[in-house]
């Protein structure tokens, strides 16, 4: 089966592969894409396999079916959200990074534990006890939803009584306890693309086969100790982020390892 190697769902596989094409410029922007004929043959999959992986690139925004023509692929479109990633102090104050979104229900709090990808991020072991705060967050100009967490290890909570008695405080006013205790804050961010979890498919309300936006964001404090961690999830085919980059003093490159 031609460029299908992977277990899954072979609608899903056979997207993939597409996507690929597109992506690689096999298929540029304009041009058709191999008949329904062709895509079975191609790819070695039954008729409904690939009018269900068209579907699923259709819903991506990547395809049109032009009816009695077949399928074309779209030109890049700008995804319709922009998520700023930026920081803003002003003296003490922060300003809301999430200000223009909405927010349907309250916080979720709850106590959790570090993980093998939030522990090495937060300097601690894994199993170490945190606070988790977990908020849905829609933009109200596209009605796009995102996930945003945030996880407080105890010691920072302990530190900083206020979080400690209101882990769901916002997260520019976290920044700006943090501050008011004392730290200098700096931050850092990582940016990965992935297939979502089967919650995070309900939760955003993805189509099928549609990535999500991973950012892991650390606060860190004196001595660059990290303080908080912060993840946000979004629709991969709707958002992009940006960042405002402003020159650094010089830093040691470290590799880092998964």
């Amino acid at each position: 089966m031609a460029g299908i190697e992977r277990p899954g769902p072979l609608y899903q596989q056979v997207a993939a592969a597409i996507r690929r094409g597109i992506a690689d410029g096999e298929f540029p922007p304009g041009s058709a894409l191999p008949s329904e004929a062709q895509l079975i043959e191609r790819y070695e999959v039954s008729r409904p396999t690939v009018r269900n992986a068209i579907a699923a690139l259709r819903s991506e925004g990547l395809i049109e079916v032009r009816h009695g023509k077949g399928s074309f692929v779209k030109g890049t479109p700008t995804p319709p959200l922009t998520i700023e990633r930026t920081i803003t102090r002003t003296g003490g104050t922060y300003a809301p990074e999430h200000a223009p979104w909405g927010q349907p229900h309250e916080p979720t709090v709850y106590r959790t534990e570090t993980t093998a990808t939030t522990g090495p991020l937060l300097e601690l072991g894994e199993g170490e006890a945190l606070f988790g705060v977990d908020r849905v967050l829609i933009d109200p100009a596209t009605g796009a939803r995102a996930l945003h967490r945030v996880l407080i290890p105890l010691a920072t909570a302990e530190n900083t009584p206020p979080l400690a008695d209101a882990p769901d405080t916002a997260p520019e006013e976290i920044y700006a306890v943090l501050t008011a205790a004392g730290h200098k804050l700096t931050w850092s961010e990582t940016v990965r693309a992935r297939m979502p979890q089967a919650d995070e498919r309900s939760a955003l309300e993805l189509p099928d086969a549609t990535p999500v936006i991973h950012t892991l964001r650390v606060t860190h404090g004196a001595g660059h100790q990290p303080l908080i961690l912060e993840e946000l999830r979004a629709n991969g085919s709707q958002a992009q982020l940006t960042y405002r980059i402003t020159a650094d003093s010089p830093r040691t490159l470290r590799a880092v390892r998964n």
